[in-house]
């Protein structure tokens, strides 16, 4: 008997269907994934099989069974009761997922005191065994800690324990991968596949493919909320059958895609350059350290790095969280100064000068950052962004200087007088790329710039990164955790681990011959699209 079963399930808010006649199977030990760009309706799926789409929707199907029993008509109470003790539930953001004010053991414990579970003693003795089972270090520390004291591998590794704390007979997993490092996703991934030898049934929503082939066994691709092809994993990543699907498959990036573009070529070509374009070192870092203090002592998060970044090409830097690349960037932003060594920005000292010898250069270089809402003032509209973004003594016509930005990034003036939280998080990343090219910058710094984006529209911002590169000539310092998007832009790539470089070279070197363990152990950890795909190192 199949643990879920789910015939013409149809969703609506408001008299708008989002969900529209979904129907899977889910057996013990299986897991399904449901795969898609936001809005095609996979998260509302995966919320309607816990009862979470909330008061305002509208849910009917045909069937929708758990464990053989119809649960179209649970109240309320009767589905927090199945929620945790029979369906675990794993959402992408353990930060807001778990509680902030108290520690991670206390919240499992919880869970299971909610549903009766044993004496206080053996649920305290429970946690530790399960926030080792999952593979969290020091679990009796941990387990005192707040979430905003652990690592996101940390975080997302008491969630999963905390969803599986009552051995559920299904687990839904909404993006449990999404923004993490590559042996972290790793590690939860075995955990989820440990949960499928154990009989466990999974229904996995993701948008990145590679982590689909490496768990499901089968694949439901929704787009604008119909399911528009499905098949075992292998059949459809192999040989996919709908335009949709072969479109997701074909934004991928990878080292299969290197010098390719990754979506459809834009209609518009972009504006001729307003300067001359620059050749030569951009960037030159030498030997910087920086230390921070804890409670132990100091803490070395950048040891000795170097680099040099040349006009026109992208420097890559990778590693794991704590590995001291996103300080790395903050360094070469000059936002915060090193211990020692020295940035050089345009052959000029750039560390170690009063900021505001610094400030009439600063528009040689900026930054793209992940979650661009949280670096827009949501009061403002994107014209007073952009405006706002344009260099001091700017002479020309700002007006035509913003729609010109708007046009580099592949966006009409019509969202001009939009505001950041009305805009989809794609608009959103190419506004946030549009206020830094603005001051007409050398260097572009872009830290984890496209790790929360669907496939495809990670896709459409990689190749307007490409095309800006080449009509602008900037240099780009690359840093991200997802190594086929750094294999796919990047020149030249650092390696960092605890604060130093362990290996650097091309990206050709670096992901096809790999000399340090560490460079190996992070490339051999990355899922591969392509269903039983080796790895030769």
């Amino acid at each position: 008997m199949s643990v879920l079963s789910v015939r013409a399930l149809n969703v609506g808010f408001g008299g708008r269907q989002v969900v529209h006649d979904v129907g899977f199977d889910v057996d013990p030990g299986e897991c399904l994934a449901i795969v898609g760009e936001s809005g095609s309706g996979k998260s509302v799926t995966a919320r309607t099989l816990v009862g979470l789409t909330g008061g305002t929707s509208t849910v009917q199907a045909e069937r929708l069974e758990f464990q053989g029993s119809d649960v179209r008509g649970l109240s309320a109470k009767q589905w927090r009761r199945t929620r945790g003790a029979e369906i675990g539930f794993v959402l992408q953001d353990a930060l807001v997922s778990l509680d902030p004010l108290r520690p991670v053991g206390a919240e499992i414990e919880e869970a299971l005191r909610l549903h009766g579970w044993r004496d206080r003693t053996r649920r305290r003795a429970k946690v530790l065994e399960l926030l080792t089972a999952v593979g969290v270090p020091s679990a009796e520390l941990r387990a005192g800690q707040r979430p905003d004291e652990l690592s996101g591998g940390l975080r997302q590794r008491a969630l999963i324990a905390s969803a599986i704390a009552l051995d559920p007979r299904l687990v839904i997993a909404d993006e449990p991968t999404t923004a993490l490092d590559v042996t972290v996703q790793a590690q939860v991934l075995d955990l989820l596949e440990e949960q499928k030898r154990r009989g466990v049934a999974i229904v996995l929503i993701s948008h990145d493919l590679s982590v689909v082939a490496r768990l499901a066994d089968r694949v439901l691709v929704m787009s604008g909320g119909h399911v528009v092809e499905s098949g075992r994993t292998r059949d459809v990543l192999d040989d996919p059958q709908h335009e949709y699907t072969r479109a997701l498959i074909a934004a991928v990036p990878g080292e299969h895609t290197r010098g390719e573009r990754l979506s459809p070529a834009p209609e518009a070509t972009l504006p001729a350059p307003r300067r001359e374009l620059r050749t030569g070192p951009v960037l030159v870092a030498e030997n910087l350290t920086k230390t921070f203090a804890t409670r132990e002592g100091r803490h070395t998060a950048v040891g000795d790095v170097s680099f040099t970044l040349e006009a026109g090409r992208t420097l890559g830097i990778v590693g794991e969280s704590g590995s001291g690349k996103s300080t790395t960037a903050r360094l070469a932003l000059a936002l915060t100064a090193p211990d020692s060594g020295a940035v050089r920005l345009l052959g000029a000292d750039w560390s170690g000068v009063p900021e505001k010898a610094r400030r009439a250069r600063r528009r040689e270089i900026s930054t793209v950052q992940q979650d661009p809402l949280s670096s827009f003032d949501p009061r403002w509209t994107v014209e007073r962004i952009l405006t706002d973004a344009l260099p001091e003594g700017f002479s020309g016509d700002r007006n035509a200087r913003v729609r010109e930005l708007l046009q580099q990034v592949g966006l009409s003036a019509e969202v001009l007088t939009r505001f950041p939280l009305t805009m989809s998080g794609g608009q959103r990343q190419r506004v946030s790329i549009a206020r830094a090219l603005a001051p007409e910058p050398s260097v572009v710094v872009l830290d984890e710039a496209v790790s929360a984006l669907d496939v495809s529209v990670q896709a459409q911002v990689l190749d307007l990164l490409a095309d800006l590169q080449r009509t602008l000539g900037l240099a780009y310092l690359f840093i991200s955790h997802d190594l086929g998007v750094v294999y796919h832009v990047s020149d030249d790539v650092l390696v960092m681990k605890d604060g130093a470089v362990v290996e650097r070279g091309t990206a050709a070197d670096v992901f096809e011959r790999p000399q340090q363990p560490y460079t190996r152990e992070l490339v051999s950890a990355l899922p591969r699209l392509a269903t039983g795909q080796e790895v030769d190192l």
